[in-house]
């Protein structure tokens, strides 16, 4: 794992600016490359092949060829027996494999390799550079064009360190923010700097300054009439062989163990295939309501690993401002903190660390999709004035006898009723599932932002043709392609490399992600309480079933506490009516309002403030170049 930095001119200052802006990625070793047509940077985090040998920027024999390269090809041992019979090696490294696999088929090696990357391939010969990124988009890449300067780098800080770049807002990201808790758009929060999508490709003409982006891969929906015990061989194969791939290192691995059926599988598999005993990480709070760590625990000893844990304080609060710097654009998801702080104590242990990101998108593990299902199953059946009736009766009914839906929403007041009203009696699957979801639905982003804001609309596309049989595949899309992206898997990186610790992701192996878009919605959740049953089938024997069986359990963290301590004060500095006037981003109407009823909508509007905080913190870092301290 490592960083990236390159450009189409000469300029030796920026570029050590931006590798020593990112030298968290690749500690162990740097390397430049520079010509009157571009410059490539790298720094390493030593994985495979660590002798001196693996340091890039690295070249083909004639020097033709040079690339820098970010993330793991898990076949590059296979690939490289048959490129062994035409080209030399010097290493034992996959960026070398990559190389030579360039020279034989263009950029069409996307479609031979499987790996989380994000690289540039510069071709001397035909003056381009060639940019990719992986199918899923595991591994970030940005880029800079503005009057005939393009820039890219793995991170966005990097690409800053050029002091002609203007930190201008681009207000098109922050719909995105507010409703997913991460900027899911391509478009990045500054101008002019944008995202290289999942599964896309970028040709940079070094001659005419012009470039065409072209995507290679993409995630789309083919059923296929097999049967159930066909899909479950299929899938612990492919679950399997992608644990025993992401077991390749020469240096030490573990696993992130939450004690749910996907982190579970992962650490029996983990187990199978090493030689060595596992270690496994936990983190909880040290409030006994916020701490889950037990769970974690029962598999960890019933498997037999080397298991940690990790109690953090309320005071860890205070980490919030670096976390949201090493974040590039805002991520509001409280988990950042647990992770952040779980990676900063593992990297004393490991260099690499699987995780269980992915399966929820994959086979239908979130509460959402249940609800979505029952909705056009049993409620949009039921007549118009007795779902008027619905708020009455989330008031009036005991929470233990509740939906588990309705349940969560009777626990955020009466916000959270009010958005249980408006998901039964939304007029299209767009606003039912976009008044699930949103931190921020289209009616109070547009109160926030004082502008009219066409949320649900934005996002029929995904919801085009759908109906109650193929409706779960429709939020599955939407949730694999935006906040899946740039909320759980840019946590994990950017939390993880802050400390040089290279996050491994099985689920998201793209055959595994090829295969479920192949299994029957009926199979992955079944009826409308059997979420991942499809998995839990597929992994019968190799965990216990206990954990088998468990219901997903979200990891909570206590914002509702921190507002009444540690944050009152930011809040009350960094939300407060001359500062919002100042800065002509929010409407200070609506945070009188939230004042005014957060007694009666508590977890509600906290989940609002933390979003909005976020922001403002990073908005005074980046925009306003000032240091926030909590």
């Amino acid at each position: 794992m490592c960083g990236i930095i390159g450009f189409n001119y000469e300029d030796k200052s920026f570029l050590n600016k931006a590798l020593k802006e990112i030298v968290h990625r690749g500690p162990d070793s740097s390397g430049k490359f520079n010509n009157k047509q571009v410059s490539l940077g790298h720094v390493r985090l030593s994985i495979i092949d660590v002798s001196k040998s693996g340091n890039q920027p690295m070249s083909n024999e004639e020097g033709t060829i040079w690339i820098i390269f970010n993330g793991e090809i898990y076949n590059f041992k296979d690939l490289k027996k048959d490129l062994k019979k035409r080209h030399n090696f010097k290493s034992n490294t996959d960026t070398e494999v990559l190389i030579h696999l360039y020279e034989e088929e263009g950029i069409n090696l996307v479609n031979k390799i499987q790996g989380m990357f994000a690289f540039c391939i510069y071709d001397s010969k035909k003056g381009i550079l060639f940019l990719a990124r992986d199918r899923v988009g595991i591994k970030p890449l940005y880029y800079y064009f503005k009057d005939k300067k393009f820039i890219f780098c793995s991170e966005i800080k990097g690409i800053l360190q050029n002091q002609e770049i203007k930190k201008e807002l681009s207000f098109n990201a922050l719909s995105s923010f507010l409703t997913f808790r991460a900027n899911t758009q391509k478009q990045t929060f500054f101008k002019n700097i944008k995202k290289l999508g999942q599964g896309d490709i970028l040709i940079y003409n070094l001659k005419d300054d012009t470039f065409k982006i072209e995507k290679y891969w993409d995630f789309h929906t083919l059923l296929e009439k097999k049967s159930e015990d066909f899909f479950i061989k299929q899938l612990r194969n492919l679950l399997e062989d992608s644990v025993k791939a992401r077991l390749m290192s020469d240096v030490p691995y573990g696993l992130y163990l939450s004690g749910g059926v996907d982190s579970g599988t992962i650490a029996a598999l983990m187990k199978k295939y090493s030689s060595e005993q596992i270690k496994t990480f936990s983190v909880g709070f040290e409030e006994k309501e916020y701490s889950e760590v037990n769970e974690a625990k029962f598999i960890a000893e019933s498997l037999g690993t080397d298991h940690h844990e990790l109690l953090i304080k309320q005071d860890s609060v205070k980490h919030l401002p670096k976390i949201i710097y090493q974040s590039d654009e805002p991520i509001a998801d409280p988990t950042v903190i647990p992770t952040y702080l779980l990676s900063q104590y593992t990297k004393k242990y490991c260099t690499v660390i699987l995780n269980g990101e992915g399966s929820d998108e994959l086979f239908a593990g979130y509460p959402q999709y249940k609800f979505m299902k029952i909705n056009t199953l049993f409620l949009k059946k039921t007549p118009k004035f007795l779902r008027k009736q619905i708020p009455n009766i989330i008031k009036k009914t005991p929470k233990n006898i509740l939906n588990k839906g309705f349940r969560f929403a009777s626990s955020l007041g009466e916000k959270g009723i009010e958005r249980a009203f408006n998901f039964v009696n939304a007029k299209t699957y767009s606003e039912q599932y976009l008044n699930q979801i949103p931190i921020f639905n289209e009616q109070e982003q547009s109160e926030i932002l004082n502008k009219k804001i066409n949320l649900y609309k934005k996002y029929n596309p995904y919801f085009k043709d759908s109906n109650s049989k193929n409706i779960i595949t429709a939020c599955q899309k939407l949730d694999f392609k935006e906040p899946m992206v740039e909320d759980l898997l840019m946590k994990v990186d950017k939390n993880t490399m802050a400390f040089a610790i290279e996050g491994r992701v099985p689920f998201l192996d793209h055959r595994i992600v090829e295969l479920s878009a192949k299994i029957p919605n009926t199979l992955k959740l079944k009826g409308i309480s059997k979420d991942k049953h499809i998995l839990r089938k597929a992994v019968k024997g190799l965990i216990p079933t206990q954990t088998r069986k468990r219901k997903k359990k979200h990891f909570f963290v206590p914002i509702n506490n921190w507002f009444s301590d540690e944050l009152s004060s930011i809040k009350k500095e960094l939300l407060e009516k001359k500062y919002l006037y100042k800065q002509k981003i929010f409407d200070y109407n609506y945070i009188k309002k939230i004042n005014k009823n957060w007694n009666k909508s508590k977890l509600f509007y906290s989940r609002q403030l933390w979003s909005l905080l976020i922001f403002q913190i990073w908005y005074k870092k980046y925009i306003e170049n000032e240091d926030i301290k909590i």
